[in-house]
């Protein structure tokens, strides 16, 4: 059983000045993202200036902090927002959603792509392998403030966090810093390293944000004045996190490339969709070998009812 080690939250005094460690790991990453989006210009020169990646982290970042303050405010503190409007103001005491944030950005990034006549999902395909950076430096800053804790667990690496409570709990930040950080910015830098269909980074950016941070939720202590939305197990984190997936998985370009990235040259994918509309893309029925099995997979029962679903075989182009 671990302890937690109960950091000073400031982690700089200047005089009359305090510096956070939450507000520092803001800087952090912050900075940190405006260093890989240098880096990522300049393996594809013309593409974005120096300045217009200055411009483009700061908007960004305006966007993160207030939609994320907002998002807190409107998602998970709306009473206490009420009871004290002045701690709006005061981020340093924390208190910032992720999915208030991503519409913050979405919003930022969207403006800022109209004003440079980019298409908006070449910004977003840009930016989204850099955003788990921020993500990590964030789940960081939350396990040093001790917040966010977990869930009652018997696991060896169970931690007390003494200011909730003696039983030993996931310390679920660092799960969302190994997860949304350090698994998803490596899936996503490997996976942009390619040329890929627009809009394919930020679907896998949805998709694999939605499932890590669903997941984590069941290890995440829901928050205390909102507790389960449904089912005795539904949390507000993965509520807000199930249009993330869906929006990202609505791609099938995105999802079946994605599958077939990892998938050894002589591996088979099987697609199904029970759309009965669906109609499957023409650029991958170019890209792959494709072979429609859907009269195969049919049970005998439904054999009245053709469009019921829709299942194909892909392989990789033979060599």
């Amino acid at each position: 059983m671990l302890t937690h080690p109960q950091f000073d939250p400031v982690a700089l005094s200047l005089g009359p000045l305090s510096i956070h460690w939450y507000g520092l790991m803001y800087i952090v990453a912050f900075a940190g993202i405006w260093r890989l989006a240098l880096y990522r210009s300049h393996k594809s020169p013309g593409s974005w200036s120096d300045e217009q990646i200055s411009d483009l982290v700061f908007y960004g970042a305006m966007g993160a902090v207030i939609g994320g303050r907002l998002g807190s405010v409107f998602f998970y503190n709306f009473d206490r927002f009420l009871a004290d409007p002045i701690w709006l103001f005061r981020v340093w005491e924390g208190g910032m959603a992720f999915h208030g944030g991503l519409l913050g950005v979405l919003a930022a990034f969207g403006w800022y792509s109209r004003r440079l006549g980019k298409p908006f999902f070449e910004t977003m395909d840009f930016v989204a392998p850099l955003v788990p950076f921020g993500l990590g430096a964030g789940r960081i800053g939350n396990f040093i403030g001790g917040e966010l804790w977990g869930r009652p667990t018997d696991l060896p690496w169970g931690m007390v966090f003494p200011y909730v409570d003696a039983l030993p709990r996931h310390p679920s930040q660092l799960y969302q810093f190994a997860l949304e950080g350090v698994a998803l910015f490596a899936l996503l830098w490997w996976f942009s390293s390619k040329q890929r269909p627009r809009c394919s980074t930020t679907g896998l950016f949805g998709v694999g944000y939605g499932v890590f941070r669903f997941v984590v939720e069941f290890a995440r202590q829901p928050d205390a004045d909102i507790g389960f939305i449904a089912f005795d197990w539904l949390t507000m984190g993965q509520l807000l996190s199930l249009p993330m997936i869906a929006i990202g998985a609505r791609d099938q370009i995105t999802l079946v490339d994605a599958a077939m990235s990892v998938l050894s040259s002589n591996g088979t994918l099987y697609f199904s969709n029970n759309h009965r509309r669906f109609e499957l893309a023409e650029e991958l029925k170019q890209r792959y070998r494709t072979e429609d099995i859907t009269r195969q997979t049919i049970p005998e029962d439904f054999n009245r009812r053709k469009d019921i679903h829709h299942c194909w075989r892909f392989q990789h182009p033979l060599t």
